[in-house]
């Protein structure tokens, strides 16, 4: 006989922590438990090893709402944020309730039982888990596997190629010549940190400039504030703070990008050598904010291209050659290593394909209501985080959605929930107007959004507070109803 829970959660990552705290908080006679494949918890954070990985949002925002980050230190390492997840879900007993090695296989939904019947793996073990809800904590990407596009005349390289979605921890690059193909927040965020753990030489070969922002790592304001405050006042403001700054400065982004990237092209030249070529390597076609902005924290990256310890080629490739990658433009740039930060393969559901009565679910076919539930799937919610702010934030608004949905079902007699598809009421649009390599390739593949809310996905938090925070409930999108057992007498 398989075991019944009100609520699963799928991974044990930032997402899944936020679900569970918020079950305990709101829905504490609700049983639940979060299955994590992997044998540690923190989903990202425990998943990159790379050198120097850290936050690329500011930690008071990627912080959860209910437990205070304490530092000013404003972008993080990884095994700083690894160990804040750990400390959450220890403090709050959380940790009791994850279980590890549990890869879920598949998924069911019963119309006639109402609920989901989740089939999962325990280190080769089958095993079967019902619930009366289904929680997808498991983030955009696939962990098994980063992308890495087939370079021509790879196998001819005399030299180790690395995707740091697999790095290696016995890697010996002291020394070395490196070439990081890529330019994106894993590129910025690897060569400062390659360079000053005593990489020889680091060059970030890119096939088009990013946008880039120096940052200060330690948030001076907020160090004030924390020395002079208690604790939560102190978090709150901290937090409120950082949501108005990285909202108002999207808003100018995206409003007047040309005095937007003004801004950027003044911090950078500031620390880059004089008479480098700023449009040639830092200066894209796209807007800011069609792509994530990456942070480089004290303008690290640039400051080590002026030192000469780095330097940034912006060319295609050719081919790899013996001693290291040939360009288009004819040259050659030797290397010891060639690291292939070309991004990731992006997956929804952790690869799950979703059932209905044992037939499979098209996605594509679906319309996403307020971006955390799909139309025709009942009972199930999804967390997927901001492009353009901190994941947390979004998470933990889901999070509290899914709760108020349950109570309210619950303090109504209703036992299933489903968003109804809008049908041509409302125009499609694609999943996120969002166009890096990623989601280019997987958009064909993902549901769909609509034209006006609920089923329009903006990027912004503020508004949704009141579309996902103060939003009624009782919405005429969604489709309460009692299950037809229930109703016998």
């Amino acid at each position: 006989m398989s075991e019944h829970l009100d609520v699963l959660i799928i991974g044990a990552g930032i997402s899944g922590i936020s679900a569970a705290w918020h079950l305990q908080d709101r829905c504490p006679s609700k049983t639940y438990a979060i299955l994590e494949r992997r044998e540690n918890m923190g989903g990202t954070w425990d998943l990159f090893k790379y050198p120097g990985i850290r936050s690329d949002s500011d930690m008071f925002t990627l912080g959860f709402r209910f437990k205070p980050w304490t530092s000013a230190t404003a972008i993080a390492g990884g095994p700083s944020i690894l160990e804040y997840i750990k400390e959450a879900a220890a403090e709050n007993g959380i940790d009791k309730n994850i279980r590890s090695n549990h890869k879920v296989v598949s998924a069911d939904w019963s119309d006639a039982d109402n609920r989901w019947t989740v089939t999962v793996d325990r280190n080769g073990e089958e095993g079967k888990i019902t619930c009366s809800f289904l929680f997808a904590c498991s983030g955009y990407y696939n962990y098994d596997e980063g992308y890495s596009p087939k370079f021509e005349g790879s196998e001819d390289f005399a030299g180790t190629i690395v995707h740091p979605q697999h790095w290696p921890e016995d890697l010996e690059y002291a020394g070395k010549k490196i070439v990081v193909i890529g330019s994106g927040a894993t590129a910025v965020t690897l060569i400062p940190a390659l360079i000053q753990n005593g990489a020889g030489h680091v060059t970030m070969l890119q096939r088009s400039p990013t946008y880039i922002a120096s940052q200060p790592e330690v948030d001076p304001i907020a160090a004030k504030i924390n020395e002079y405050l208690p604790e939560k006042t102190a978090h709150v403001l901290n937090r409120w703070r950082s949501i108005a700054y990285t909202t108002a400065m999207y808003q100018v982004a995206r409003k007047f990008p040309e005095y937007f990237k003004k801004g950027l092209r003044t911090m950078a030249e500031r620390r880059l050598p004089e008479g480098f070529d700023f449009d040639k390597h830092f200066s894209p076609t796209y807007k800011p904010w069609d792509q994530r902005l990456c942070i480089a924290p004290n303008g690290d990256l640039f400051k080590a291209i002026r030192r000469g310890t780095a330097d940034v080629v912006t060319d295609t490739v050719e081919r790899f050659t013996p001693e290291g990658i040939k360009l288009s433009s004819g040259e050659v740039l030797k290397a010891d290593i060639i690291v292939t930060a070309t991004g990731l393969n992006m997956q929804l559901l952790g690869g799950l394909v979703p059932t209905i009565n044992g037939e499979p679910i098209d996605l594509t076919s679906l319309m996403t209501y307020k971006g955390l539930m799909f139309s025709g799937i009942p009972n199930f919610a999804i967390t997927f985080g901001y492009t353009n702010a901190s994941w947390t934030l979004k998470a933990d608004l889901v999070s509290e959605f899914v709760c108020r949905v349950l109570n309210y079902m619950d303090a109504n007699g209703f036992d299933n929930v489903v968003p109804e598809h809008p049908g041509d009421a409302v125009d499609e649009l694609p999943f996120m107007d969002f166009t890096p390599g990623y989601f280019q390739r997987s958009m064909h593949l993902l549901p769909k959004s609509g034209s006006r809310a609920p089923w329009r996905l903006k990027q912004n938090y503020l508004l949704d507070l009141r579309l996902i925070r103060q939003g009624k409930v009782d919405d005429e999108a969604l489709h309460f109803t009692k299950h037809r057992a229930a109703l016998k007498v």
